[in-house]
């Protein structure tokens, strides 16, 4: 009885250690295309495309839609710009 409590107990402290992986953020491309049916007769978006060329070659191969900016693109982030140096200020003395 006393090496299954043992057991159980190593086996719980391990469990409270092994954490899941965090999340990782989703991809949001600038560019969708909206399938109006076709060939595929989906009607369904694609918003995976980085360039409006690249999202109307795919629209443009033998199906019929159109491309619209992803409204839910935020555009890339401003770059972090470093901090200015403060000067330290020396007293003689």
């Amino acid at each position: 009885m006393l090496k299954l409590i043992a057991i159980l107990a190593v086996a719980g402290g391990a469990a409270l250690i092994a954490q899941p992986a965090p999340a990782r953020a989703e991809i949001v491309y600038p560019w969708c295309a909206i399938y109006s049916g076709g060939l595929e007769g989906s009607g369904g978006t694609n918003c995976g495309f980085e360039t409006h060329t690249q999202c109307w070659d795919t629209v443009s191969q033998g199906r019929i839609g159109d491309c619209f900016q992803n409204p839910a693109f935020s555009g890339a982030a401003a770059p972090m710009r470093a901090h200015k140096r403060r000067h330290v200020r020396v007293y003689p003395g």
